[in-house]
């Protein structure tokens, strides 16, 4: 990958691109509360969990899937389907908006509005980035904002916190690599109390996270 493409990967999935990713928990927020997640060794069994059979593992499909076509129509229709609760379709599609918002005002490109990770996808096909960087930064970008949650929620000491990033690392490699190898068909989803937490944090009495 030239520096250029690097830059830009990391100016796209940068804390700073204008998506408000700070605002998202993806139920953690939920999950603290319960009292599922407590401290570092939890959060980070929370989150690679998340990787490796919920959202991190589908999202990568779906970015796989966009950069490999010519139409994303359909590719971001499965991704809105395959959303398990109100909060996680939110989420997506919101994230996505404004992504392909901001990325076709800075960029001069066409960006229709799609869900996040197939934004992304699409985006990148455009600029002609690799795509299994793409994904292992994509999925590195997804795990450090929830680990950033985390921090606030638990709360958690910011060395405790880039201590889970670090330990997760490798795992969104593995995710990414697996993704190049797969198809839509292989969607699925079984980090069930993650997406029950979404579902759950729709009517908690006290929240700071939009999910």
């Amino acid at each position: 990958m030239r520096t250029d493409q690097f830059l830009t990967l990391v100016q796209w999935l940068s804390p700073s691109y204008p998506i408000g990713a700070f605002a998202y928990s993806h139920g953690l927020e939920w999950a603290v509360d319960a009292q599922q997640v407590t401290d570092r060794e939890t959060l980070q069994a929370w989150l690679e969990t998340v990787l490796r059979h919920g959202a991190g593992r589908t999202d990568a499909l779906f970015l796989c899937a966009a950069y490999r076509t010519e139409d994303v129509t359909d590719v971001d229709a499965h991704a809105r389907a395959f959303a398990p609760s109100a909060e996680r379709l939110r989420e997506t599609v919101l994230q996505g908006e404004a992504f392909s918002r901001a990325t076709r005002d800075i960029w001069n490109i066409d960006m229709p509005v799609m869900t996040y990770p197939v934004a992304v996808g699409f985006a990148a096909r455009l600029h002609g980035l690799p795509l299994d960087q793409t994904m292992q930064v994509f999925l590195h970008g997804f795990i450090s904002n929830l680990a950033a949650a985390g921090m606030r929620l638990i709360p958690l000491g910011q060395t405790d916190g880039q201590i889970v990033i670090k330990e997760l690392a490798a795992t969104c490699i593995e995710i990414a690599d697996a993704a190049m190898k797969g198809s839509l068909e292989d969607l699925s989803s079984t980090a069930f109390l993650s997406d029950i937490a979404s579902m759950r944090h729709e009517t908690q009495y006290s929240r700071i996270f939009r999910t």
